[in-house]
């Protein structure tokens, strides 16, 4: 008994070949960060900035709308940067001039140095509530966050 010839080996054509497949699309962790981080800015200025304890034991907590202007402002910041990746999202850019990852590292910079200054110094009304609460925290790790997304923008653009 003959054994049977082995059938050819069939080549597939270039076009018809799986392309390889990529874990994520170039940008992806840019657009995203940029996107959670302005998302937390926002909101983390309506969380507890500083809390403390009176001598009657009730519990104080400011937010950070209410420590003055530069509450306001990481509002705004997180804000901005959330339309900023809207209007990218529905097709409207920047102009070529003012490439998109520096304003955000821009932001994020001016976000970053809001809290610190806060961290840092705490206004006289709110004295009595000396100690820090987990908001102002979680602030600083955004507007930090917003500048390494900036960061990844711009490695994704060279």
């Amino acid at each position: 008994m003959q054994t049977p010839e082995p059938l050819p080996p069939q080549a597939i054509p270039p076009e018809r070949r799986p392309a390889p497949r990529q874990v994520a699309p170039p940008g992806y962790w840019g657009e995203r960060l940029a996107w959670i981080a302005g998302l937390i800015l926002a909101v983390s200025a309506f969380t507890d900035w500083y809390s403390g304890t009176q001598a009657d034991g009730l519990t104080l907590s400011v937010t950070g709308w209410h420590v003055g202007a530069l509450g306001k402002l990481v509002f705004f910041i997180g804000l901005a940067t959330l339309i900023l990746e809207a209007l990218r999202e529905a097709g409207i850019e920047l102009p070529a001039a003012v490439p998109e990852s520096l304003v955000l590292i821009a932001l994020g910079s001016l976000g970053t140095i809001f809290v610190l200054i806060r961290l840092i110094s705490i206004p006289d009304t709110f004295f009595g509530t000396a100690g820090r609460g987990i908001g102002i925290f979680i602030s600083l790790v955004a507007a930090v966050l917003l500048i390494v997304a900036g960061l990844l923008r711009a490695a994704q653009e060279l």
